[in-house]
């Protein structure tokens, strides 16, 4: 069992380039995963941005991105960033989960998604956003 907390930047439509404006800068490699790649397009118009992003290098630099859809607010500075905790063991991940979400506001229930088997959002007593999930081999389409 092993867990990893990882920024994760919030834009809007931005998220592609900057990920790999940091990929140019710290090396390593990207991973991009769009609307429509994750079957979950809600807006045309935005099913080429992206739902799930990365960049990973060997020199420890990891970041993930993504792009706030329209039907959600996003403001620069109002949700830069969420606080991201990878596992890789489902009744550890559900463990933080349960701990996490006393008191919280649940933004999207634990449960499976388009690019992993648990996926959950939520925001903490403290205002805190955390996106909890399993770590999964990239399987670009």
């Amino acid at each position: 069992m092993s867990i990893t907390t990882t920024v994760h930047l919030n834009f809007r439509g931005d998220a592609r380039t900057a990920l790999e404006f940091y990929q140019s800068v710290f090396g390593g490699q990207t991973a991009l995963v769009t609307y429509a790649d994750a079957h979950s397009v809600t807006d045309p118009a935005e099913a080429g941005q992206i739902m799930w992003g990365q960049v990973q290098a060997d020199n420890g630099f990891h970041v993930m991105a993504y792009d706030v859809p329209a039907t959600q607010s996003y403001h620069p500075g109002d949700k830069p960033f969420f606080v991201s905790l990878r596992g890789t063991d489902a009744e550890e991940t559900t463990g933080f989960w349960k701990l996490l979400s006393e008191g919280a506001t649940v933004i999207q229930d634990l449960g499976p998604s388009g690019w992993t088997p648990l996926y959950g959002m939520l925001k903490d007593r403290f205002g805190v956003t955390w996106v909890l999930d399993l770590a999964v081999p990239h399987n670009p389409a």
